[in-house]
């Protein structure tokens, strides 16, 4: 995040195939986070869901859930070609 939210995300996808990350639940809730900050509501839902997917803390999993949701609409708002919300 130092850089930007596109050089953090490549960071974290780096560190996607490493093993012993496969079930850390905030690797892809980091990417989630970051992935919505670059515009992209559809994949940041998606991972947010995996990163829920992987929790056993209720409180923590509901969320994770939220924020699912929360980008979720947030794709709605979207026009087509863009990355900026109609508001």
């Amino acid at each position: 995040m130092a850089d930007r939210p596109g050089a953090g995300l490549e960071l974290a996808d780096a560190l996607a195939n490493e093993p012993s990350l496969k079930a850390y639940h905030l690797l892809p809730a980091v990417r989630a986070d970051l992935l919505g900050k670059l515009g992209r509501h559809d994949e940041a839902a998606s991972e947010f869901a995996r990163a829920a997917s992987l929790m056993r803390n209720v409180p923590e999993r509901n969320l994770l859930l939220d924020r699912a949701r929360a980008e979720g609409r947030t794709s709605t708002l979207e026009g087509p070609g863009t990355d900026q919300p109609w508001a």
